[in-house]
């Protein structure tokens, strides 16, 4: 009898074990198909959400830039504005104030990418920075350096400063607008005023010899192309030839 009492109760117990297993099967298969069954609108996360995220994610993977502007009345540009982001693309606008903004498309090497971006963090990319000398000088033009990656924006505006990483950057961007006006001179003359190329060659001499161009070897395309056009005055010519011999030799 006490074995089959035993045999009862362990028979009892296997039984609502089985109850069990299949209550739970049964809720399982309920649930995957009252999923399957709701609209795909149900089961995603909220629009706003969605685009939020996107927001977020594109802020993140936005390329960093750097802004130099310079505003100088009664010079010559009057306004200089170049652009540069990590990979080295951007543009330059550089005229007149009372020219039309003409932003052309505007590249630097990679390792003057890097460069310029390296002293930008040295500068804490211009939060909170203040670069003014706070003395009276004359006007040497109003300088605005400004770093932008995605929502984040930061700058810093002075006419003079004695941070030797904001005057080496600075000193970038300005051979960048003289290298850019350079190039430009000269394309310009030497399809427009062919007796006025020697006159910008002789410039762009002096500002090689002064080392005043970042790049200068950005020039040698158009160096060639006037050493070997034999409608161009010899002086010219031999200019252009010995120029662009020198900066392949330095670089």
């Amino acid at each position: 009898m006490r074995q089959f009492t035993i045999r009862s109760s362990q028979f009892h117990r296997a039984t609502a074990l089985a109850r069990t297993a299949l209550l739970f099967l049964a809720l399982a298969v309920s649930g995957a198909a009252t999923s399957a069954a709701l609209p795909t609108r149900l089961l995603r996360p909220p629009a706003s959400h969605r685009a939020c995220s996107a927001s977020r994610a594109a802020a993140e993977n936005a390329a960093a830039e750097i802004t130099f502007r310079k505003v100088f009345k009664t010079s010559y540009p009057e306004f200089v504005e170049i652009k540069i982001n990590q990979a080295g693309s951007g543009t330059y606008d550089i005229r007149q104030l009372d020219e039309d903004a003409n932003p052309q498309p505007f590249e630097v090497s990679a390792p003057l990418a890097q460069r310029i971006f390296e002293l930008a963090a040295k500068l804490n990319n211009f939060q909170n920075v203040d670069l003014e000398v706070h003395r009276r000088l004359a006007n040497l033009g109003a300088k605005t350096l400004r770093y932008e990656k995605g929502a984040e924006k930061h700058e810093t505006d002075f006419n003079y400063t004695l941070d030797d990483t904001a005057t080496q950057l600075v000193n970038i961007f300005e051979g960048l607008a003289r290298q850019t006006t350079d190039l430009s001179d000269l394309v310009r003359t030497m399809r427009y005023d062919h007796l006025g190329v020697n006159d910008v060659m002789q410039q762009i001499e002096r500002d090689y010899n002064n080392k005043l161009l970042p790049e200068p070897e950005r020039l040698l395309p158009t160096l060639d192309q006037l050493a070997a056009d034999e409608k161009f005055i010899d002086i010219a010519r031999t200019r252009a030839r010995t120029l662009a011999t020198r900066i392949r030799s330095a670089h």
